[in-house]
């Protein structure tokens, strides 16, 4: 859905409005009532909504990213410690 922009030719109040394209514009100022508020020339703003948006869709789409494969490595390098793998000694009863 498209973000407009509206400001008040009487009082000056600007306000952005997330509005469907086949809604009516708003005339009516909703701080001072004056019938003054008009859309304003911005740059297009909108706003994706339902599930599979992502920030980081369609970046990279080739590769995978950095942050799997170098944890995958280090995990496969590291030697396992000695103490889990050896169960500990019975203590010896007199």
């Amino acid at each position: 859905m498209p973000i407009y922009a509206y400001k008040c030719g009487s009082c000056g109040h600007a306000k952005d409005v997330l509005q469907k394209i086949s809604d009516a514009p708003l005339t009516v100022c909703p701080a001072c009532g004056a019938e003054a508020f008009s859309k304003q020339l911005t740059a297009p703003g909108f706003q994706l909504k339902g599930s599979g948006w992502y920030a980081t869709d369609f970046k990279n789409s080739g590769s995978k990213p950095a942050a799997s494969t170098s944890s995958s490595s280090d995990s496969a390098a590291a030697p396992a410690p000695a103490a889990a793998a050896a169960p500990a000694p019975a203590p010896a009863n007199s």
